[in-house]
C-alpha cells in the first residue's frame, strides 16, 4: 500500500486546478469578444476595453503565433471567429500540436525543437516572418505567443547559422542564465524577436495574445517580446557575455554580429515610440498569478489554509526547494493539533547550474533537493512541476518529496546526494516512485510548487 498516495492525490488535483485556470484557449475567449454587430473587443487583464473595431474594417483576418501553448489558441480563435479567418501560421514544440479532428483549419500548426532551435523551427519562423512582411494596412492580426516561442522562433539574422544559435542556446542553459538574459541574446540575433515582428506587420492591424512564462509578466521578455518595444541593447547582450565568461565560447558569426551592433553598424531593435507599434495592441491573458490563485481558491475549498508565497521565485533550483522546505517547517511549528493543515503555493522560474552529467530538469532538482531536507522530517509533503508538462530535457514535468521517504531510497540502490551532485534528478526520483509525468498541458506559465504542511503530531 502507498502511505503517500492521499497526499499525491491532493497535489495532483492542486496542479490540476491550476492548470485549468491558464488554459490558453480558455484565456483566449476570456479576453476577445464579438458582439451581435460583428464588432470585436479586446479586454485587458482588469476586464476593461483595450480595442475595439468591427470585423467589417478588416479585409482579411490572419493568425500568426509561436509557443507550447499556441496551437489551442488558435482553434480558439478558429472557434470565435470561424471563416472569417483567412490563414495563418503558429509554431509549436514537437508533441504540443492537436489531434487530427478531420476538418480543414485556415491555421496551420507547425512543430520545431525546444529549447535547442532546430532547421523545421527555423524554416516555419521564417516563413511566419515572410508572412507578415506580407500583411496590408487593411489587415487584422492576431498574434498567439506563450512560453517557448523565443526557441520555437530561429529566424536568424543575415550570417548567422542555426547551428552558431544552438551552440549559444546550449551554453546559456548551461552556465545559468536566466530567461531574461538568454532572451536578450536571443532577440537581437533575430528577424522576429524584440519587437521585430510587429516592425514587418506595420501598417496592419496587430493584436497580441501573451501567456506568461517569466517572472515579473514582462511582455518585452515573454516570447522575447515580438508584438512589445525591446528595453534591451546590445551593450545587455555584452554584458551577460561578461558575466558568464562567453567570450571564448561564443560563435565566431554571433560574436561578429553583436561587436557590430556594439559598434553602431547594426540598428537597435524598436523601442518604445517607433511607428511600428501604432497600430499594435498587447495584452496578458494568463498568468502565474492566476494558476495560483485557483489553486489557493481549490485548496480552501477542500479544507486546508492556503498560503500564497511568491509567484517570482528565482535563484539555483536546489537551494530554492531547501528554503522553501524551510519555510514549511516553520509554519509546521506554529500549528498545534486541530489546526488546519496549511497549503503553501510559490512559483516562479529557477535555474540549475550544471556541475554534473546527470540529466533532469530545475522542477526535478527541486524535488530531489526537497526530499533531503524532509529526510527527518513528518508531515509535509510536496510536488514541484513545470506547468507545461516538461522539465528540461526529460519526458517529465517535475517530482514530489515526501516526508521521510528517502530514508527507504538506499534500500533502492538509490545515493540521493550523490545525483543531486550529478544533476542526476531524473533517474534517482524515477526509481524512487517520485517523479511527475504528465504529457504536454500545451500552456506555460513557469514552474509552480505545492507544500501541504500538517500539524506536528
Amino acid at each position: 500500500m502507498d502511505t503517500y498516495a492521499p497526499y499525491r492525490d491532493l497535489l495532483l488535483s492542486l496542479n490540476k486546478t491550476a492548470l485549468q485556470a491558464v488554459a490558453p484557449d480558455g484565456a483566449v475567449l476570456r479576453h476577445l469578444h464579438i458582439d451581435n454587430k460583428a464588432t470585436l473587443t479586446l479586454l485587458d487583464e482588469q476586464e476593461e476595453e483595450l480595442w475595439s473595431a468591427p470585423l467589417s474594417s478588416f479585409a482579411r483576418i490572419r493568425v500568426l503565433g509561436a509557443g507550447k501553448g499556441a496551437a489551442p489558441m488558435a482553434r480558439a480563435l478558429e472557434e470565435l471567429l470561424g471563416d472569417r479567418i483567412d490563414d495563418g501560421l503558429v509554431i509549436v514544440k514537437y508533441g504540443h500540436s492537436l489531434a487530427e479532428d478531420g476538418q480543414p483549419h485556415p491555421v496551420r500548426i507547425v512543430e520545431g525543437a525546444h529549447p535547442v532551435p532546430d532547421a523545421a523551427g527555423m524554416q516555419a519562423a521564417n516563413e511566419l516572418v515572410d508572412t507578415a512582411l506580407s500583411c496590408r494596412a487593411d489587415d487584422l492580426v492576431l498574434c498567439v505567443f506563450t512560453g517557448g516561442a523565443s526557441a520555437l522562433t530561429p529566424a536568424l539574422q543575415p550570417g548567422i547559422a542555426l547551428d552558431d544559435l544552438q551552440k549559444l542556446t546550449s551554453a546559456l542553459l548551461g552556465c545559468g542564465a536566466d530567461i531574461h538574459e538568454i532572451n536578450t541574446l536571443r532577440k537581437h540575433l533575430s528577424r522576429l524577436s524584440g519587437g521585430s515582428l510587429a516592425r514587418a506587420l506595420a501598417p496592419a492591424t496587430g493584436l497580441g495574445l501573451i501567456v506568461s512564462d517569466v517572472v515579473g509578466d514582462n511582455l518585452d521578455v515573454i516570447a522575447s517580446g515580438p508584438t512589445v518595444p525591446d528595453g534591451s541593447t546590445f551593450a545587455d547582450c555584452a554584458a551577460i557575455v561578461e558575466k558568464y565568461h562567453l567570450a571564448g565560447r561564443l560563435p565566431a558569426s554571433i560574436a561578429a554580429h553583436l561587436q557590430k551592433g556594439l559598434d553602431g553598424h547594426l540598428p537597435e531593435t524598436p523601442k518604445a515610440g517607433d511607428p511600428s507599434f501604432a497600430r499594435m495592441r498587447n495584452c496578458l491573458v494568463a498568468t502565474l498569478s492566476q494558476a495560483l490563485q485557483a489553486a489557493a481558491d481549490k485548496a480552501r475549498s477542500l479544507g486546508l489554509e492556503p498560503r500564497l508565497l511568491t509567484d517570482r521565485l528565482t535563484g539555483e533550483a536546489r537551494e530554492v526547494a531547501a528554503g522553501l522546505i524551510h519555510t514549511a517547517q516553520d509554519v509546521q511549528k506554529t500549528l498545534s493539533s486541530g489546526d488546519r493543515p496549511v497549503c503553501l503555493l510559490a512559483g516562479g522560474e529557477t535555474t540549475v547550474t550544471l556541475r554534473g552529467q546527470g540529466r533532469g530538469g530545475r522542477n526535478q532538482e527541486m524535488a530531489l533537493a526537497a526530499s533531503l531536507e524532509l529526510a527527518r522530517a513528518s508531515g509535509i509533503h510536496a510536488l514541484f512541476a513545470g506547468t507545461d508538462g516538461t522539465d528540461g530535457p526529460t519526458d517529465a514535468a517535475g517530482g514530489f518529496a515526501f516526508s521521510g521517504h528517502v530514508l527507504d531510497w538506499p534500500a533502492l540502490g538509490l545515493n540521493p546526494e550523490q545525483s543531486l551532485a550529478d544533476n542526476d534528478s531524473y533517474a534517482c526520483l524515477q526509481k524512487a516512485g517520485t517523479l511527475y509525468v504528465s504529457g504536454p498541458t500545451r500552456t506555460n506559465v513557469m514552474d509552480a510548487a505545492f507544500i501541504l504542511v500538517y500539524p506536528p503530531r
